[in-house]
């Protein structure tokens, strides 16, 4: 079964037509947003998500007039060598999450661009001194879904289908506890897609990852930087050196 076949329950993660509808408030505000662009009557989740990728990317668009992927993408490919850079200058002292996060980059044989891309946004919570456990979630695809999102606030999800070599079958986005997007490629667009989301329907980011996703805005997207923390500052003046 392909990504694009995996449709998502409450309980499981499963390859049947369940789908669920969110009740959190957040979750509630972001299925209002993609029920203006639905032709049914009630929208469902899951149902199409390919029209709610574009929906994203076209409200982001109106909102800052920026192509969230194209920018988000160049922004990477730009800035994600230093970053990676930055962090190996110092891995030490990030303790054995960055060491080991390193490691198993070092330990990639193939698709390594990708690779560079996943570990330069995972670094960044680590470089800026957060927590990211309960913001970057994993799980098999025949696992319950509902003890893994159980409380996640905010957070990417991604499915594995052998954990053994860590093989992501897709990644999926979630807010307060809900599946809200998935059919999701890889890491680095589950992040473009989530930030654009929170950005254009001007939602908190989590407290968790404030700094992380502030660092996205402003030297990714250049957007709002004369207000942005001492931490992201000093992380845009060595990127930029």
């Amino acid at each position: 079964m392909c990504p694009s076949d995996i449709l998502w329950s409450r309980n499981r993660v499963v390859g049947a037509g369940q789908t669920f509808a969110p009740a959190g408030s957040l979750s509630v505000v972001v299925g209002n947003f993609f029920a203006c662009a639905s032709s049914d009557d009630a929208f469902t989740w899951g149902k199409r998500s390919s029209e709610e990728h574009i929906r994203i990317s076209k409200e982001f668009h109106r909102v800052t007039s920026k192509d969230l992927l194209g920018t988000f993408n160049a922004s990477l490919d730009k800035f994600g060598p230093g970053l990676l850079k930055i962090y190996r200058s110092k891995k030490g002292a990030f303790g054995q999450e960055m060491e080991d996060l390193l490691d198993q980059l070092d330990d990639q044989t193939s698709d390594i661009v990708s690779h560079r891309k996943t570990a330069a946004l995972r670094g960044l919570p680590i470089y800026l001194r957060e927590d990211a456990t309960t913001f970057f979630l994993k799980c098999l695809d025949t696992d319950i879904l509902a003890p893994v999102v159980q409380g996640a606030s905010v957070a990417i999800l991604s499915v594995l289908h052998d954990e053994a070599d860590n093989t992501v079958r897709d990644q999926a986005v979630v807010l307060e506890g809900d599946i809200v997007l998935h059919n999701i490629p890889n890491l680095s667009t589950a992040m473009a897609y989530l930030f654009g989301l929170l950005y254009a329907l001007n939602i908190d980011y989590p407290k968790q990852m404030r700094y992380s996703f502030e660092a996205i805005q402003t030297i990714f997207f250049s957007l709002g930087g004369s207000r942005c923390s001492q931490r992201t500052r000093s992380l845009k003046a060595k990127l930029v050196l």
